[in-house]
């Protein structure tokens, strides 16, 4: 890895969820540098239990799901209190649930698109002008989606999920020509930390980790939806253009 890898750092938001853990894994296996955001210091701590380690990781206390949680993270940094950050990677995620259409509360409904929709958004929306005023050529951000946004064998998850697919799309398009690559990992299985992967038979989240690397590692991969529907996925990007 090259010395200038080494020095640069991702700012991760929904650090502590599963996939969140998979990206933090990744970054530290590519020698960066993490600025997780978490919402207390038991979510710090969770996090540290399931990495193994806090090396590499610096903690920023913040409600992602307030429309001034990522951007109070963001003037910290432009005002020199955390460590600037290169790359962007976004995975907040609401309630995997089966519940019918039907059955859905008011308040169900409206609180899963505030945690899957919206945080991935505010997220965006507030991190993005920071990596452009930085102009650095290897600069990244990425986004999770999953597969229920077409399949619906989930009504709650399906319906956030297919909210981020054109959201993707149009970051994708704003920044073609930028110095930001954005792409977004659309995952069609389940992913857990280690430890509830072994015991549930689903993929580790270390492994997931696997395509980020590769994100970071290949600068052709651009606006482009990468693709892990198979585990042969972990090893090689399966990647298209998104428009």
């Amino acid at each position: 890895m090259s010395l200038k890898a080494a020095m640069e750092t991702v700012l991760v938001v929904g650090a502590t969820g599963n996939i969140g853990v998979s990206a933090v894994t990744a970054v530290l296996r590519s020698k960066r540098n993490v600025l997780a955001i978490v919402r207390n210091q038991n979510s710090a701590d969770k996090l540290v239990k399931y990495i193994g380690s806090s090396e590499g990781i610096t903690f920023a206390e913040a409600n992602v799901l307030s429309d001034s949680g990522v951007k109070g993270v963001v003037d910290q940094v432009r005002a020199g209190k955390l460590p600037s950050f290169q790359h962007v990677y976004s995975s907040v995620g609401g309630e995997y649930t089966t519940t019918p259409l039907q059955e859905i509360t008011t308040s169900q409904l409206r609180s899963n698109f505030n945690i899957s929709f919206e945080a991935n958004f505010f997220a965006y929306r507030d991190s993005i002008g920071y990596l452009l005023e930085q102009n650095n050529p290897a600069s990244t951000w990425t986004i999770c989606t999953g597969s229920q946004g077409d399949l619906a064998t989930h009504p709650v998850p399906a319906m956030t999920q297919g909210a981020l697919f054109p959201m993707a799309t149009a970051a994708a398009r704003e920044n073609e020509s930028t110095n930001v690559r954005f792409n977004e990992i659309y995952l069609g299985y389940r992913v857990e930390v280690d430890e509830v992967a072994a015991q549930h038979g689903t993929t580790k989240a270390s492994d997931f980790g696997k395509v980020y690397e590769l994100i970071l590692a290949n600068p052709e991969v651009r606006s482009s939806r990468v693709r892990v529907e198979d585990l042969e996925d972990l090893e090689k990007l399966k990647y298209q253009k998104k428009f």
